[in-house]
């Protein structure tokens, strides 16, 4: 009753229709993503295998965690672009998306030539300011073009150009993200803690996508002149945003999350320490390649040509450029394949199923991130003496598995077609952070684990880049490319983690 009465109170300017759609299930579930925020912080404060004083701990907790959240908001930033592609319809056509996407993405991945080493000088600290200042300026413009556009001020041919600008310039700052929280963790955590870190930072990416996802559809809906399916919570966003008139006010989607990375710059600012002894605790032994490195400084290219000719790290970028294909092949296109089929008469009735998991995407990513990452950092700390190539080799199993059932039953039991998209995203999101964020801690060392992951999740880009242009022009073909697509990469990934089964820091 009382929740009805809130509803009925902030739907001017709403349709009778959407009126009666009003639910509260939207503020249910960001109830349990904070329920899942606690349930990684209790995590984090039970695992504490080298017995770190509970100051360090709490200290430590203040340093990570509005860090990892930075992290969880640039994916908000980075994958609006998938949310606005979306709502815009055939404003974008698949090849435009897969161009802008991919030449963002292809720039995210060069940009490790530069931010790595530039964040190995800097420090992890001054590498997330930018690259979140970065981010949120980029995000405004990239508003301001689609707001232009909307009001018919600009023609779609602009837009695309805009975008393709913009976005590209908006990758170059996310690329800070990824190094700069290796960066730091990579000083404050010891090996024996990193796979379940790598557990708790593959919870936040997923966070990232729900942001992403379910908060970015929630703004888009909210923004609409004329919404279909409207919950509590976009109703309340209607009301702070005053949305009114004829037209879809989406340039929202990016201006919100770059006003929610400009106040986290400053929580940022005041909070983050670079390293325990900066905080006012001693620094101490992390367990990993800083072990046997010697006081020689290694910088830019002569860092990175060390890193290439590192037979682990290579391989486990190899693995990577591969992650960055499936997971973005799984994230990106399972929404637009359901709503292809959807519009086709023949299909109306197979795909009716998949609204559901079209309808949760994010939440469902949220939940399969948690899961896969939780899973690979567990088994790989707890039952294989923290080695990652374990963990990599049964997760791209299961991708290898499910690629294949895909191909099978692509156009028939949606069911079980979205069943598999929740298993791939568990199992590439697993993968991605514990090679990209702990296994390059491991074998990078503090003076080079911001290069080593930049190094590596420029391949993961270079890897997305790559699907972005592929599946761009392969979807236009015909939708059953798109599994046949990842089945080879599944199981090159697979031979590539087999290599690394025994690999360990100093053997």
């Amino acid at each position: 009753m009382y929740m009805n009465a809130i509803a009925v109170g902030v739907t001017a300017g709403v349709s009778e229709t959407a009126q009666q759609q009003v639910k509260a299930g939207d503020l249910v579930t960001n109830i349990i993503m904070l329920g899942i925020l606690a349930v990684v912080i209790l995590i984090y404060f039970l695992n504490n295998p080298l017995k770190h004083s509970k100051d360090f701990r709490i200290r430590c907790f203040l340093n990570w965690f509005p860090l990892g959240l930075t992290y969880a908001f640039l994916y908000m930033a980075r994958y609006n672009l998938t949310v606005v592609k979306g709502s815009l319809g055939n404003l974008l056509s698949n090849q435009n998306f897969g161009d802008i996407f991919g030449i963002g993405s292809v720039i995210y991945g060069c940009a490790f030539l530069i931010n790595g080493p530039l964040t190995e000088k800097i420090g992890g600290k001054k590498a997330i300011m930018i690259g979140s200042a970065g981010s949120a300026l980029m995000n405004i413009l990239m508003g301001i073009c689609l707001f232009q556009v909307m009001n018919k001020n600009w023609t779609v041919n602009v837009l695309v150009v805009s975008f393709m600008i913009l976005y590209a310039l908006n990758m170059y700052f996310q690329s800070f993200g990824a190094v700069a929280v290796v960066k730091v963790n990579s000083q404050w955590f010891n090996i024996k803690e990193r796979g379940v870190l790598g557990g708790i930072f593959g919870t936040l990416i997923s966070l990232g996508l729900f942001y992403a996802f379910n908060w970015g559809s929630m703004i888009a809906e909210a923004t609409k002149a004329k919404p279909d399916d409207i919950g509590i919570m976009e109703l309340w966003l209607r009301n702070i945003l005053n949305i009114h008139g004829e037209i879809d006010q989406l340039w929202y989607v990016f201006f919100i999350p770059a006003i929610i990375l400009a106040v986290f710059f400053f929580i940022i600012l005041f909070l983050i320490k670079d390293s325990p002894e900066e905080a006012g605790f001693p620094n101490f032994e992390l367990g990993d390649a800083s072990e046997n490195e010697n006081s020689e400084e290694v910088h830019g290219l002569a860092l990175i040509k060390k890193l290439l000719t590192n037979p682990i790290i290579l391989t486990i970028a190899c693995i990577e450029f591969c992650s960055g294909i499936l997971r973005q092949s799984v994230m990106h296109w399972y929404q637009l394949f359901v709503k292809f089929y959807s519009a086709k008469p023949d299909f109306v009735e197979i795909f009716k199923p998949a609204e559901f998991f079209c309808d949760n995407w994010g939440l469902l990513l949220c939940f399969a991130g948690i899961m896969g990452g939780m899973f690979a950092g567990l088994i790989s700390d707890k039952l294989f003496g923290s080695r990652r190539g374990p963990s990599a080799v049964f997760l791209y199993g299961i991708m290898l598995v499910c690629s294949i059932i895909l191909a099978c039953t692509l156009r028939g039991n949606q069911i079980l077609v979205g069943c598999i998209m929740f298993m791939m995203s568990l199992a590439v999101i697993g993968v991605h952070g514990m090679l990209s964020g702990t296994a390059t801690m491991d074998f990078g060392g503090k003076k080079a684990a911001a290069t080593a992951t930049g190094l590596v999740d420029g391949f993961v880009y270079l890897g997305t880049g790559f699907q972005a242009f592929a599946l761009g022009r392969l979807t236009n073909i015909d939708w059953i490319y798109w599994p046949l697509f990842m089945i080879p990469f599944a199981i090159i990934g697979l031979i590539l983690s087999l290599k690394i089964w025994k690999a360990f820091p100093g053997k």
